[in-house]
């Protein structure tokens, strides 16, 4: 191995090379060299695309042979996180104290008296039962959150149709309008008895849904929505005065 590690790096060019140790995190281990400031080299890994900036202080002494492969020496063992390099950290697990009698003591002297065995097994089954405890209390809050959700579930959600496509209406068509987009319906009401607000529906079997107009007058309604054949909004349209017409179509009864 030579000295110089650093400067032989940059004059390998398009020769590939392995690092050793590998770097933690990558599975091919043949890079190429790229570029290089004065305190970091870029690499270029063959088989994966990654790209890595490794610090200078961290490469070690080159190969002089370079078969089956140039070897470039790491000074630590480095691992690639988030795209960049970092020392691995090995962390000592500290096995806990054995219990029992130290070696200095004789073992004679530490044989269990009937007492001490009688109190292991009143804690083991105090243990036991205060187990059999946790355990059920989780088992009935999970059904019980089981059957509330089913409970809300049924009770409460509703599902709606909605439309593959635009009907390419706003609240500013009115009845002709409709006609020219859609053409004639084949059944069109009024609702009676008539309110403050007059609704007109213009029925189109064909499309699977109903058309519905609303107005001060049976002479200025306007597009409102869209409902379809169970009778619920398709769809709906926003108006500067009302708002989302979906609230007034979702209340409107069947006519």
């Amino acid at each position: 191995m030579s000295s110089s590690g650093a400067p032989q790096l940059e004059t390998l060019g398009d020769r590939p090379f392995s690092f050793y140790p590998p770097i933690i995190g990558v599975d091919h281990n043949e890079w190429f060299y790229r570029r290089a400031t004065w305190s970091e080299i870029l690499v270029h890994n063959t088989k994966t695309g990654q790209e890595a900036w490794v610090p200078r202080r961290f490469l070690g002494d080159v190969s002089k042979i370079d078969e089956p492969m140039m070897i470039v020496g790491l000074a630590k063992e480095l691992e690639l996180k988030a795209g960049q390099l970092w020392p691995t950290e090995r962390r000592v697990i500290q096995m806990p104290r054995p219990v029992g009698p130290s070696p200095a003591e004789p073992l004679e002297v530490r044989k269990p008296t009937p007492a001490e065995v009688i109190g292991i097994r009143s804690s083991s089954g105090t243990e036991s039962k205060l187990i059999l405890v946790i355990f059920g209390v989780l088992i009935f809050g999970v059904l019980g959150c089981f059957l509330a959700v089913s409970y809300f579930s049924r009770s409460r959600v509703e599902y709606s149709t909605v439309m593959q496509e635009d009907l390419g209406l706003s609240a500013k068509d009115d009845y002709f309008s409709v006609i020219r987009k859609l053409g004639q319906p084949a059944d069109e009401r009024w609702k009676e008895p008539a309110t403050d607000l007059q609704y007109r529906a213009l029925h189109y079997p064909d499309k699977k849904f109903t058309v519905i107009l609303m107005g001060p007058d049976r002479k200025s309604v306007l597009y409102l929505g869209s409902m379809n054949e169970e009778w619920r909004p398709v769809h709906t349209v926003v108006s500067p005065a009302r708002g989302d017409s979906r609230a007034m179509l979702m209340g409107l009864k069947k006519f």
